[in-house]
């Protein structure tokens, strides 16, 4: 008899609804702590955040406007963006470094100003690998993190900070977990697939993570919108993976269009689409 998948428990958290019910509200803010500080080093640990504005325009009517998954601050001023990628996409990596750009600027004080800036973290939580490694050990990495460095590899800027997590690459089981970064990235691979919350991973914060995540507590509205997001998600994947596959995001003008085509048909909103094309907003809404 073939295996049947059981109905899922807890939701998608590489959906849009899922990633900000489990680290973009208000409530959420201990478990997004908890999760930033697994992966920063023991000397910029997080106290305290708050969420800002995550949409960010440009100094003129000129500049693209940017619209981020997460932004807060901590009680330093830092500054942190997290962006959940579902799936390849052109320029990927210079829309994070331009992303990056805004918190940078904001920034600037009228009238004197020494320009001591704070930290900025970018991090990108990715559901798909770059392929950027085919010969070299960096391949099966899963944590990528990037600063602005010199040519003899000495940090010349230590407040830009990139952190690429490829989701793909972890591959450890329960018993090989040894981190809280180890556990926090399981928690996220295969939270849509768990029926109960593995003893590794139960204690109180992670706890409060399931109990964000079990479907059974959503009303009928918020239901209804995971199931949304779940099939913008998948259809989402689907477009982008198959025009990848086929070579449609290579470069070729012709092969956008069409990509954009299909996604316009299966109703992906337009920024969905601009992010995957790198098409204009005018050039897809002409289609």
């Amino acid at each position: 008899m073939a295996n049947v998948k059981m109905k899922a428990k807890y939701l998608n958290p590489f959906t849009d609804f899922g990633f900000k019910k489990i680290f973009g509200e208000e409530a959420s803010k201990p478990l997004l702590i908890d999760f930033l500080n697994a992966l920063l080093p023991q000397s910029d640990k997080i106290v305290d955040l708050s969420f800002k504005n995550n949409e960010q325009l440009g100094q003129t009517e000129l500049d693209r406007k940017a619209i981020y998954d997460i932004f807060c601050e901590n009680e330093k001023g830092e500054k942190f963006i997290v962006e959940l990628q579902k799936a390849k996409q052109n320029y990927f990596k210079e829309r994070t470094i331009y992303y990056s750009t805004f918190p940078i600027r904001e920034q600037a004080e009228k009238g004197e100003w020494n320009y001591n800036l704070k930290a900025i973290y970018c991090i990108g939580i990715l559901d798909f690998t770059f392929d950027d490694y085919e010969t070299e050990p960096e391949k099966s990495e899963v944590v990528h993190t990037i600063k602005l460095k010199n040519q003899h590899g000495k940090t010349f800027y230590d407040k830009l900070t990139f952190i690429y997590l490829e989701m793909p690459n972890f591959k450890q089981t329960e018993t090989e977990l040894e981190t809280r970064l180890d556990k926090w990235l399981y928690f996220i691979k295969h939270l849509e697939d768990f029926q109960t919350i593995p003893t590794i991973i139960a204690d109180e914060v992670f706890s409060q993570a399931f109990e964000k995540a079990e479907l059974a507590k959503f009303g009928q509205a918020e239901l209804a919108n995971y199931e949304n997001s779940l099939k913008i998600y998948r259809d989402l994947k689907g477009v982008i993976d198959s025009a990848f596959d086929e070579g449609k995001l290579e470069g070729k003008l012709e092969g956008k269009l069409e990509t954009a085509k299909s996604a316009k048909l299966m109703g992906l909103k337009v920024e969905d689409i601009i992010k995957l094309t790198g098409l204009t907003k005018e050039e897809i809404e002409r289609l």
